[in-house]
């Protein structure tokens, strides 16, 4: 079969390639799941691809590609081994404690964004909420969820501006979906607005390259206020379970 030349192939084209060859190398088959694939490709034309005839088993525990997690993961091991860059998490956690915030504020700063670095970045307060709602106080995981509402409604009383980054971005035009509107409306009005709020106050819209951030900072503040499950996150019985062992092995096939 002839090789396409890779000069006439796209950015997306030449990484799929790459990946494709990255896995005809592993020992087991990898298949990117539907939601992966979907809008690169019509998810309803999704089909399983079948076994090759070279012995092959479809990967079911561990990708070699990825760095072996611990046996009982913590919070801190998916920063480090499963979380993308961290640096916009950890600049919105550092200005939170320079400006003298409680713990519970530092690390709902520290966490608010975790879906976009670690799991999906559509609705990424609730997912982000749901994912530590069974290991941190209510407010915390509350705050998290209604800060992805708040940021798009300024209140300068409090310190928040309307981000000039979201007029770049989304152009000066966009109004948020009716559900969001109706989020923003209910946390307004909520006991813990200002908590949530504190989250946009200290979201740092335009990330400093030059700026120094290390996890390990809030590494005693995690442990205060962050109930780590000792059967590790993913293995514990919470709800929220399945997705850290998502996150944990993305490439499983069931």
């Amino acid at each position: 079969m002839h090789e396409p030349d890779p000069a006439t192939l796209t950015i997306s084209e030449r990484a799929d390639a790459l990946e494709q060859r990255m896995s005809d190398e592993l020992d087991a088959l990898v298949v990117k799941s539907n939601l992966y694939t979907s809008g690169e490709s019509d998810p309803r034309a999704y089909r399983t691809p079948k076994l090759g005839d070279d012995g092959r088993h479809w990967l079911m525990g561990h990708d070699p590609r990825l760095p072996r997690m611990p046996d009982r993961p913590t919070l801190l091991d998916f920063f480090r081994y499963r979380f993308g860059t961290a640096a916009h998490v950890l600049q919105s956690a550092t200005h939170a404690l320079a400006a003298g915030q409680s713990e519970r504020i530092v690390l709902a700063c520290l966490l608010h964004d975790i879906s976009v670095i670690g799991f999906i970045r559509a609705d990424h307060g609730y997912w982000a909420a749901q994912l530590v709602e069974p290991y941190v106080d209510e407010e915390v995981s509350w705050a998290i969820r209604y800060h992805q509402a708040l940021r798009f409604y300024p209140d300068e009383a409090a310190g928040y501006r309307y981000p000039e980054a979201y007029v770049r971005n989304f152009g000066d035009a966009y109004e948020p979906e009716p559900y969001v509107a109706a989020a923003y409306a209910y946390a307004r009005n909520h006991r813990w607005y200002l908590t949530s709020r504190a989250i946009t106050v200290h979201d740092v819209y335009s990330f400093d390259p030059n700026a120094v951030v290390q996890l390990e900072t809030f590494a005693d503040i995690v442990a205060r206020n962050f109930r780590q499950p000792d059967e590790g996150l993913g293995f514990d019985a919470s709800p929220a379970a399945h997705m850290w062992r998502t996150i944990n092995q993305p490439t499983r096939f069931l």
